[in-house]
């Protein structure tokens, strides 16, 4: 079994800034792609970031220029940092990730962590 844990969600002001965190723990051989998703009340599921295992990258127009997705391949673990919050930028927020263990690669997701901004 694989788990992928956030943290780093929180109560910040419009304005703000957040660090997410996720780390990945079980049995497998590597991860490949890892994202950042969110989903705020009434609303699906939307891309925020994504980071393929070589560091190439990709943002929703929504969050570009403010929000930041890095991974330390040596630690298993996806960054998101956000700057500039907005009040719309509420939700919860959830890692995902393609592992690659034996039999071939299996799309895990976290539990998620709640963002709230306060404007």
């Amino acid at each position: 079994q694989v788990q992928l844990m956030e943290s780093g969600g929180g109560l910040v002001q419009a304005g703000g800034s957040l660090r997410l965190s996720c780390v990945a723990s079980g049995i497998f051989f590597r991860i490949d792609d890892m994202g950042w998703y969110r989903q705020a009340p009434g609303k699906q599921r939307e891309l925020v970031a994504t980071i393929t295992r070589s560091g190439s990258t990709n943002y929703a127009d929504s969050v570009k220029g403010r929000f930041t997705i890095s991974r330390d391949n040596a630690k298993n673990t996806v960054y998101l940092q956000t700057s500039s919050l907005k009040s719309e930028d509420t939700a919860v927020y959830y890692c995902k990730a393609y592992v690659r263990r034996e039999g071939g690669s299996y799309l895990s997701w976290g539990q998620g962590t709640q963002v709230t901004v306060s404007s």
